[in-house]
C-alpha cells in the first residue's frame, strides 16, 4: 500500500474514531500539543492512561468482590477513571465512568457491577481502536509518510 492510501485510511479511520463517539475534541487537543521537539507526546500520554486503565480496572474488581463494598473507595476510583479518560478524550470510557459514580453514590451494587462490565468493554474497545490508529500512523511514517492532521 503506498502512502497516499494509508494516509486516506487514516484519515477515513480517525474520523470514524469521533464519528462513533470514542474520541471526542479533548483528543484533538492533546495531538496540538504534540510537536517535533515531542514527536511520541500523543503515544506516551495514552500509554500511561492504558496503565493508569488497567491498574484502576483491577482496583474496582476487587473492591466490588468484597462482603462489604467501600462505595467511597470504588467512587475515588471511578472518579479517577472518569478524569484520566476525559484529559485524553476517551468519551465512551468517560460517560460509563459519570453512570458508574451515580451507582456508587446510591450504593447499588448491581449497578455497579454493571457499570464495571461496561467501563470494560468500552476501554479495551477504545484501547484497541487507539492502538490500531497509533500502528497506521507507524506504517505512514516507515513508508516516508507524513502523519495527516
Amino acid at each position: 500500500m503506498d502512502v497516499f492510501q494509508l494516509q486516506k485510511q487514516f484519515i477515513d479511520y480517525k474520523a470514524s474514531l469521533y464519528h462513533e463517539g470514542f474520541l471526542d475534541k479533548q483528543f484533538t487537543q492533546l495531538q496540538e500539543l504534540q510537536d517535533e521537539n515531542n514527536p511520541d507526546f500523543v503515544v506516551e500520554v495514552v500509554s500511561l492512561f492504558f496503565e493508569d486503565s488497567e491498574r484502576l480496572l483491577s482496583e474496582l474488581t476487587k473492591a466490588l468482590e468484597q462482603q462489604n463494598i467501600d462505595f467511597k473507595k470504588v467512587d475515588a476510583h471511578v472518579h479517577q477513571w472518569k478524569g484520566s479518560s476525559s484529559s485524553i478524550g476517551a468519551q465512551r470510557v468517560q460517560k460509563v465512568c459519570i453512570a458508574f459514580r451515580n451507582y456508587c453514590e446510591q450504593q447499588n451494587v448491581e449497578g455497579c457491577l454493571k457499570c464495571l462490565q461496561q467501563v470494560k468493554h468500552e476501554y479495551y474497545l477504545v484501547k484497541t481502536k487507539l492502538e490500531t490508529m497509533f500502528q497506521l500512523e507507524q506504517q505512514i511514517l516507515t513508508a516516508g509518510g507524513s502523519i495527516p492532521v
